[in-house]
């Protein structure tokens, strides 16, 4: 890597990153010329020069993450990754915000080589690095050893302000201070402006000292001052603190477009009619998306000695793969997403035993954990009642890193978002737990692992209004319904222990998008009249018949988690016509190929009713109009459990009575 800041062809780099943004921006008439504009030394600074990465090796093992929190300024990203030298061409940025190209408007994980995270909802992008600091620490501790160390390398966010106003930047960048995430640098582009308005309409804080309250060094600098960037950011990644780095760069919205630089006008493309002028002004030629040669050239020897850096880096990685084969293998397994067959791993339940499935899941995670060492669980302060503990994993914190419990405490965005950015990483298997009602609070995050196809596992509990005691506030409804509508995200509800041993395995053995294991607070029984296996690979199917009609098929009763018991005892009162189907997961269902589908639940079979303790809606895809719900559209009550259901119409009885009337 270059050792000597080379202040003039870094000046030069930084004009010409504005230009490409401003003729992206300009060419589509959309999107966010401020942060490009006002953040291009940083760029220049960190791609031209800090960084550690190898554009040919976008995956490095050992790059430093760079993530772009303030994802709208997405231009930023694109110009400094076309000109670094990532496989992404000049005709792409053109394509900028165009149909099918690497140049999203946000940028996307798995689209663009060299895009760490998909960012653009605000503050996201600072959650997800405090997850990559969090893998990068697990991974010095699991795979450095004396003789290698492989992995020491840093994530560098930008965010601005309003990155640094959504809560979950907060929630994120209270616990990275606790955990002592040193390898952390977040560079906070201030630049006095939100979208609508001056920042000091919305907000007066002294976001240093909040900083310096959570337990951050903190710095401030001029953000166009490349000198200062540079060494706000050696003296970043050269601290001893133990911890997290908090960069605060002054810098000036929209620079180069004197019509609206400076104001909240250089948010979006409100400069774009100014920009021929300003292009003048830069010292920039008629000619659009220009990249002067010396740039070009700059870039080239740049690249050579990253190069440089990377084959240094990866003669010590041979050296410490054939010395350490069994730890080589285990990263091998991770980076290729092998996971192997867990319910070969997985000891049948006691079937006289009836227990909760969040307590079924805890014992069924104990043999998951063991047969893949980089499974990690987390709760948000609720493992005494979510029970999602790895037994013997030890505790996640500044002094065990090989930890593979975490303590995420009361910020469920924020463990949302942080398990996100492990999954991103691709190392360790991240899941984390809460109780269901409080999913809404890490929804959107839950919302970009699907869109990400993150391979997240949500271990969330207490599932409906058998919750009881705890009232109308604890007691999920609508929730169930909510999730499965979020494309991509698998909601599995098991209805006793080894479905739920079905869930686990299908969950973890999913490799591409996220899962949600949706368990009871309260004990259930086992149900004993279903082979093992059925119930087992019938989750994996999605849905399965559970009892199937010994007369001509009459009548379809559907059934999912606690409800299944009600729609199995219902049968035996409507005859041999009647068959039961458990459906513990819709969206493995719709998955499955037409044939099974229909040997299932068969279309000339219209009379149908649905059992589940929440809201009707999801089910009428498989009663149809001809059908029946039997469900809770309403809010709960506070009471036992048991006394709830009951009162709601959770019982066989009412299965009957609205299978008769049809």
């Amino acid at each position: 890597m270059t050792t000597k800041l080379d202040i003039p062809a870094l000046e030069v780099a930084a004009r010409d990153a504005r230009g490409l943004a401003m003729d992206a921006i300009a060419k589509c008439k959309s999107g966010h010329l401020g942060l490009p504009l006002g953040a291009a030394e940083i760029g220049a600074v960190l791609y031209g020069h800090a960084l550690q990465y190898n554009p040919d090796e976008p995956k490095w093992l050992n790059r430093d993450r760079f993530v772009l929190s303030a994802g709208h300024g997405s231009m930023f990203l694109y110009s400094w990754l076309h000109l670094s030298g990532y496989a992404l061409s000049l005709d792409e940025v053109k394509a900028f915000r165009q149909l099918h190209s690497l140049t999203p408007g946000h940028p996307e994980f798995h689209e663009t080589p060299g895009v760490e995270a998909t960012t653009g909802p605000l503050g996201q992008g600072v959650s997800n690095g405090v997850g990559y600091a969090v893998s990068a620490k697990m991974c010095e501790a699991r795979f450095n050893t004396a003789e290698h160390k492989i992995f020491d390398h840093h994530v560098v966010v930008l965010a601005g302000d309003g990155c640094l106003q959504e809560g979950i930047s907060h929630e994120a960048s209270a616990l990275a201070a606790h955990l002592h995430l040193d390898n952390l640098i977040l560079f906070y582009d201030s630049n006095n402006v939100t979208l609508d308005a001056m920042a000091p309409v919305s907000q007066s804080e002294d976001t240093g000292a909040r900083y310096l309250a959570y337990g951050w060094d903190v710095q401030e600098i001029d953000g166009h001052d490349l000198h200062e960037v540079n060494n706000a950011f050696a003296k970043a990644k050269a601290s001893t603190s133990g911890k997290p780095q908090f960069i605060i760069a002054k810098t000036l919205i929209g620079k180069g477009i004197p019509e609206v630089s400076g104001t909240n006008k250089a948010h979006g493309e409100a400069g774009v009619k100014f920009i021929t002028e300003s292009r003048k002004a830069m010292g920039l030629p008629d000619e659009t998306f220009f990249v002067d040669p010396a740039t070009r050239t700059y870039f080239e020897g740049h690249k050579t000695a990253l190069k440089s850096a990377y084959a240094a880096w990866d003669k010590q990685f041979q050296a410490w793969r054939a010395g350490n084969k069994d730890l080589a293998k285990e990263l091998d397994d991770a980076l290729a997403g092998k996971v192997p067959d867990l319910l070969s791993v997985i000891p049948e339940f006691d079937p006289s035993v009836s227990i909760a499935t969040r307590k079924a899941g805890s014992e069924v995670l104990q043999p998951i954990a063991q047969a893949m060492p980089l499974l990690i669980s987390g709760s948000a302060d609720l493992h005494g009642s979510t029970l999602n503990v790895i037994k013997d994993g030890g505790d996640f914190t500044p002094k065990n890193r090989e930890g593979r419990n975490m303590h995420f405490g009361i910020r469920e965005h924020a463990m949302c978002g942080l398990l996100n950015g492990m999954a991103y990483d691709g190392i360790f298997r991240p899941s984390g737990a809460t109780f269901l009602v409080f999913s809404d609070y890490g929804r959107p995050s839950i919302r970009i692992a699907a869109l990400s196809h993150l391979p997240v596992v949500y271990i969330f509990t207490h599932d409906s209004v058998g919750v009881g005691e705890d009232g109308p506030t604890h007691e999920p409804v609508e929730t169930v319904a909510a999730l499965r509508a979020i494309p991509g995200l698998d909601v599995i509800r098991p209805a006793d222990p080894e479905e739920t041993a079905g869930a686990f395995a299908a969950a973890f053995e999913k490799t591409d998008g996220p899962t949600m294991l949706v368990l009871s607070r309260q004990a259930l029984p086992t149900q004993t009249e279903i082979p093992v296996s059925d119930r087992r690979k019938g989750v994996f199917k999605g849905a399965y018949i559970a009892k199937k009609e010994t007369g001509k098929l009459e009548t379809i009763l559907l059934g999912s988690g606690s409800e299944l018991q009600h729609a199995l005892k219902a049968a035996g009162e409507l005859g041999p016509g009647t068959r039961v189907v458990s459906v513990p997961c819709f969206e493995r269902f719709e998955r499955q190929d037409a044939a099974y589908q229909e040997s299932v639940l068969p279309n000339a079979v219209r009379k149908r009713v649905s059992i589940e303790a929440g809201i009707s809606d999801p089910w009428f895809r498989f009663v149809g109009l001809d059908g029946k719900t039997v469900a809770i559209n309403r809010f709960g009550l506070s009471a036992p459990g048991g006394k709830v259901m009951e009162i709601l119409g959770m019982t066989a009885e009412k299965v009957v009575e609205a299978a008769r009337s049809l």
